[in-house]
């Protein structure tokens, strides 16, 4: 693909802050370095610093987003912005910009509606040892629910189609957006593509916002809300299976001794054991029928992205003509 041909195309770079104001800078230099036809948007989610000054000294588009929390800033900026191909990054140097024209081009080269940007080197050296161990935790976790689509799902580069972006509803708040952006695409059967990059680390004096239990647990809080929204015969079935597993150990010594003496002893246990029973059953019957709802709602969805185009009608022949997803890895 030649230089011309991204510059055809209307390239909007999307960097959500809270701040940054020692990286920002550098950080749109970079972009604009590396994508000179781009437009970079930084999205202030209420710094407290010079990061919206800093970033407007560099060239950027300074938004204001008074909604804390990065999924909020997400929503915004999907709305807000007009493109043919958006790309995310962070705001703390953690990501190099040189690498945003190849993950352009593996969108379009792969007919992708996403490409994350796998970071290769996420150890203690660029970020806390809990950050490391959550990474790979959540990440076997989101393949056993949702499929093996994404191997990190908590990557913050990311270049997506129009079609994605105009498709993607953005219900979370804060750093979970990136497990429903990964969930939304796998709900969906998007083509999506991965590449695997350098992660670097924060400058002297640069610190973290990700909290590692606090936002472990609003992680781990939308995992089950997405399961309960995209699986939920699979989710009520297990709370189904619990109430089940609880009404039988309470059941079985009263049936024991009700075969032994032919009396039951304990008829509140009896009693207490057949209500988890039918609450097992109606926990059960609800799985199913949400479960024909939420297939329905993912037609609807499907049928609602398939109407946006990926890209311009005169850049569509650079796609491959197959809708398979393709996954890109390299070494």
């Amino acid at each position: 693909m030649t230089e011309a041909l991204l510059d055809d195309l209307e390239i909007a770079v999307l960097l959500p802050c809270y701040n940054e104001a020692q990286t920002i800078g550098d950080v749109v230099t970079g972009f604009r370095a590396a994508l000179p036809s781009a437009r970079v948007y930084v999205y202030d989610n209420n710094s407290t610093d010079s990061t919206a000054l800093r970033a407007a000294l560099a060239g950027a588009t300074v938004v204001r987003e008074r909604r804390q929390g990065k999924g909020n800033v997400v929503r915004r900026m999907f709305s807000d912005i007009e493109a043919d191909i958006y790309i995310m990054a962070d705001g703390d140097g953690t990501y190099a910009a040189v690498d945003a024209p190849e993950l352009i081009r593996t969108l379009i080269t792969e007919g992708a509606d996403m490409v994350v940007g796998t970071r290769r080197n996420v150890r203690a050296d660029a970020g806390r040892q809990g950050h490391a161990f959550g990474n790979r935790i959540f990440n076997t976790l989101f393949r056993s629910l949702f499929g093996n689509d994404f191997s990190d799902i908590f990557s913050g580069y990311r270049v997506f189609s129009r079609r994605f972006a105009k498709s993607f509803p953005a219900v979370s708040g804060g750093f979970e957006i990136e497990t429903e952006m990964s969930v939304h695409a796998s709900r969906l059967r998007m083509p999506i593509a991965e590449l695997e990059l350098d992660y670097g680390r924060r400058p002297e004096g640069s610190h973290s916002k990700l909290s590692t239990f606090r936002d472990g647990a609003k992680i781990l809080w939308m995992f089950a809300m997405l399961m309960k929204e995209t699986r939920p015969f699979v989710f009520f079935g297990a709370i189904s299976g619990l109430f089940m597993a609880a009404s039988l150990a309470f059941m079985a010594p009263v049936l024991a001794a009700y075969f032994s003496t032919g009396l039951v002893e304990r008829m509140p246990t009896w009693v207490f054991s057949l209500a988890l029973m039918m609450i097992s059953f109606l926990v059960f019957s609800a799985g199913l029928i949400l479960d024909s709802l939420a297939r329905a709602r993912a037609e609807q969805l499907r049928i609602h992205y398939m109407r946006l185009p990926a890209l311009p009608a005169r850049h569509r022949r650079h796609a491959p003509q197959s809708g398979e997803a393709a996954r890109s890895r390299a070494a």
